[in-house]
């Protein structure tokens, strides 16, 4: 499933194609047909993003708010604008540029007051300007919970998804295991500051890099990573090799269905960390 910064550079995306402007909506596979008519000829006000939600604020009309799933994409092009293929849920266009929407678990129109109420359900997202950790933190306190589980928790913090909570969890040498409310406040914070930096990076470049300096494919020698997900990581997908850092082996388990990677020397312990 996407992560947040995947959603972020749609709502850039979008904002750069469309923003500002009347939009052509149209649903060619049918299946959105009331809500693109709804939209259809308005000015696109907005684009943002909540989390892992996408939402567009069309001037007189509502928001379209779209959560890609596991198999949602969205397509971009140029005029001349070609007939659509396959099963395109929601084409936007102008004229001189197209998006296809395809395989997106939620295309919706939402009222002013409907998308307050879906934002008021998430955790703070650390792409946002307004979002406050602080918020996440009250939850992670009073939690015997793993850290691990909590991250993904979207009502808990949104946008962060499995290579990010994996990744972050490394890099602040935490146990996935370790029980929420064990977790110190400065961990927390030290979390916090580094999800906002790793994360504007992934908006950035549109992959997810976390090695250091030291431990990228040139500083190491070795072959880059070969994954769908693309971008250098510490131990997401890396169970079996070697730790970059003090050469363990990485580990894997399934915590509430979703794989943990972690590293057993270098992220502590969460059954005995007091």
């Amino acid at each position: 499933m996407p992560e947040g910064h995947t959603l972020h550079r749609l709502a850039n995306d979008v904002w750069d194609a469309f923003g500002g402007r009347p939009v052509r909506t149209t649903s060619p596979q049918g299946r959105f047909a009331d809500g693109a008519a709804l939209l259809d000829g308005h000015v696109l006000r907005a684009t943002e993003a909540h989390g892992k939600h996408f939402l567009a604020d069309f001037e007189g009309a509502g928001w379209l708010h779209i959560h890609l799933g596991l198999i949602g994409k969205v397509n971009f092009g140029t005029a001349p604008v070609p007939l659509p293929v396959g099963q395109v849920r929601l084409r936007l266009q102008n004229a001189t540029s197209y998006a296809d929407l395809r395989g997106a678990t939620v295309c919706e129109v939402l009222t002013d007051g409907e998308r307050e109420v879906l934002i008021g359900r998430l955790g703070p997202d650390p792409l946002r300007d307004d979002a406050d950790p602080e918020l996440a933190w009250k939850r992670i306190h009073r939690s015997k919970l793993p850290i691990g589980r909590l991250l993904m928790e979207q009502d808990v913090l949104s946008g962060v998804g499995n290579v990010y909570r994996a990744e972050v969890l490394f890099r602040a040498k935490l146990h996935p295991m370790t029980p929420g409310h064990l977790v110190k406040k400065r961990e927390w914070q030290g979390m916090w500051d580094d999800l906002v930096e790793l994360m504007k990076t992934g908006v950035e470049t549109g992959r997810i890099d976390t090695v250091a300096d030291d431990h990228t494919p040139e500083a190491m020698g070795r072959d880059p990573r070969q994954d769908d997900h693309g971008g250098e990581v510490y131990v997401y997908r890396r169970q079996g090799q070697r730790c970059y850092v003090c050469q363990s082996v990485v580990r894997t388990e399934i915590l509430a269905g979703r794989n943990l990677f972690w590293c057993p020397k270098c992220q502590r312990t969460g059954l005995t960390r007091k």
